[in-house]
């Protein structure tokens, strides 16, 4: 119910809260589940969307699509934060739920945040209403669901992994809360390209990210003479706390390039040079590191420079720069020392081609689980350690993809 404050408290609301969308046509990112044909996108429009889990990065559109759905499919909208609930909480909503059903015939959606952070007993709690179809739940969170939550509810969902938003995606939501009377276009704001590019860029898939920085933007900067309020690339970098690339894309992704290709040539002086240049010009140290463990398995496959390449990555996490630009040269140096062969790639390729040119081929039948013929199988432990013994299919079972052989190492 409206009242003295409430256009108050609207606009007291940060930009990503006034702006966050109402409908599908508004929603931005997520086109592989919410594009046209989609599972996700026909259950909303059919009205037939079952109990849920969405997960993924934070600001890519969760909470939002989860308000979307109960919006559009007529139900009761309740929100619930796994935190700071307990059962007694769950208990309410559940009753509340069977309520709205039978009075009513309306179903409740349950957003329930941070999902993962539910103890098993919360959990537990839900599962008859779930099965009954009084109440969905969508639950949401940034962990994946198949190892955070029990397994009870996560069979009674369906999955919906969330991806960090692109940069052409972010800028249509940035250009409209620009252009909205509900976000800022009071402020006659004067933004270039350049500057919403960085935006769309800097924040890393976070829609809501960008939005705030945006925000932070327009309400400190001065207004220009002619009253509108100029943002420049430099605003842009300083309101996301993060320097601005002084690259240019192609400059930035040639550069990428030569480090990579540095890395895989065995040269820790010009990976060194070139993951510098990158971090100095304003490239996120992270994204090196990532390249890095990447690189650690598809050109070395060496478990000491992957377990160093990730540890570079979580140090980077942790303490931040420049502490972390030392583990990460470690990391860079480690990976490029490594003796070079393409093995695990070579052999991921053929199994990836052999398991969809041969999807039902019989497995041999004592390696099946619980059987008469499973007695036949030979435990290796028996025989030393190794047994000779036929694991692959008969139609594959001379394949070898993982050849023992020196070919391509640095010596």
């Amino acid at each position: 119910m409206e009242n003295l404050f409430t256009n108050l408290h609207s606009e007291l609301k940060p930009l990503a809260e006034r702006m966050r969308p109402k409908t599908l046509d508004e929603f931005v990112g997520q086109r592989h589940i919410l594009g046209e044909g989609k599972l996700l996108n026909r259950l909303i429009r059919a009205k037939k969307v079952p109990s849920c889990i969405f997960y993924g990065p934070p600001g890519t559109g969760k909470t939002t699509l989860a308000r979307i759905i109960a919006e559009n499919t007529g139900g009761k909208f309740v929100m619930m934060n796994a935190i700071s609930s307990g059962v007694a909480d769950v208990k309410a909503v559940i009753d509340e739920a069977k309520k709205s059903f039978e009075m009513f015939g309306k179903k409740t959606y349950l957003l329930l945040d941070e999902c993962h952070r539910w103890s098993k007993s919360q959990s537990d709690t839900l599962l008859e209403v779930l099965e009954s179809g009084k109440l969905i739940l969508i639950g949401s969170t940034t962990e994946s669901p198949n190892y955070s939550m029990t397994r009870a509810i996560v069979s009674r969902c369906t999955l919906f992994e969330f991806r960090p938003v692109g940069a052409d995606d972010i800028k249509r939501a940035l250009k409209r809360a620009i252009g909205d009377e509900r976000g800022l276009k009071a402020y006659n704001i004067k933004i270039d390209d350049e500057a919403l590019t960085y935006f769309a860029v800097a924040c890393a898939g976070d829609v809501r990210s960008a939005l705030n920085g945006l925000e932070l933007g327009v309400l400190t900067t001065p207004p220009s003479k002619d009253g509108g309020i100029v943002i420049t690339v430099e605003i842009a970098a300083e309101c996301l706390q993060k320097k601005a690339l002084s690259l240019n894309e192609d400059v930035f992704y040639h550069i990428l390039s030569a480090f990579c290709k540095s890395l895989r040539g065995s040269d820790a002086t010009a990976a060194l040079y070139y993951a510098n240049r990158l971090i100095e010009a304003g490239c996120e140290p992270q994204l090196l590191a990532r390249r890095t463990i990447v690189h650690a398995s598809e050109d070395c496959c060496s478990a000491k420079a992957l377990n160093t390449a990730c540890n570079a990555l979580y140090a980077l996490n942790n303490l931040g720069m420049p502490e972390g630009n030392i583990v990460l040269s470690q990391a860079i140096i480690e990976v490029c020392e490594a003796p070079k062969t393409n093995r695990v790639v070579v052999a991921m390729g053929r199994a990836i081609d052999d398991a969809r040119n041969h999807p039902d081929d019989n497995i041999p039948d004592y390696l099946k689980n619980h059987t008469e013929a499973s007695k036949r199988y030979k435990y290796p432990h028996d025989y030393g350690g190794w047994v000779e013994q036929q694991y692959l299919p008969d139609s594959l079972k001379d394949r070898d993809y993982f050849a023992k052989d020196d070919k391509g190492f640095k010596h």
